[in-house]
């Protein structure tokens, strides 16, 4: 997230990467639901890193899309633009053990400055008006905590905060936002 307002665990990430699996990792042979990378995102990280490493391009498949349509159901028709079927969009990269070739044993080695919008964001998202979390077992932050205001003081940041993030995903993908995604 951001830069933390107050209290929480700013390890807690870290944390989660000594124990793994964590939210930077995926089961191998379940690449096609990593979350795609926009343009300016991907920019961001070459910019950082000087190498064109540590992306994959990944096929639109149904299910892709299908997972895709359920993230942002009011966008759909934008969603099929971005992501047309038979189609490719580009991802991080994983090793072959499912692990994001950015973690390190201390987390990830990109700035917060420089990560994608989706990993600033996770484990929480925005549905309209409603702050949500996914259920994802690999997450310390989910493991360690019941409801969001807990996971919100964990990690050290507002609800405002994450919906300016959530904000800043759309706007990276073209998807526009709405009032009740960026909260006031």
């Amino acid at each position: 997230m951001s830069q933390p307002h107050t209290g929480g665990d700013p390890h807690v990430c870290a944390r989660c990467a000594t124990q793994g699996p964590t939210c930077c990792y995926v089961e191998p042979g379940n690449e096609e639901f990593c979350f795609p990378l926009s343009r300016s995102e991907w920019s961001r990280i070459v910019d950082y890193c000087r190498e064109e490493g540590g992306f994959a391009e990944q096929r639109n498949t149904r299910p892709f899309l299908d997972t895709m349509r359920r993230l942002f159901p009011l966008r759909e028709k934008r969603v099929e633009e971005l992501f047309p079927p038979q189609g490719t969009h580009l991802r991080l990269a994983s090793d072959a053990r499912g692990q994001c070739v950015f973690l390190t044993s201390a987390g990830c080695r990109l700035p917060r400055e420089v990560r994608p919008w989706f990993c600033l964001l996770f484990p929480f998202w925005v549905r309209g008006e409603m702050l949500t979390m996914f259920t994802a077992s690999g997450c310390l932050v989910c493991r360690e905590t019941a409801t969001v205001p807990e996971s919100l003081a964990l990690l050290g940041v507002s609800a405002k905060e994450v919906r300016h993030i959530f904000g800043r995903l759309l706007l990276a993908w073209g998807l526009e936002p709405d009032e009740g995604d960026c909260g006031k």
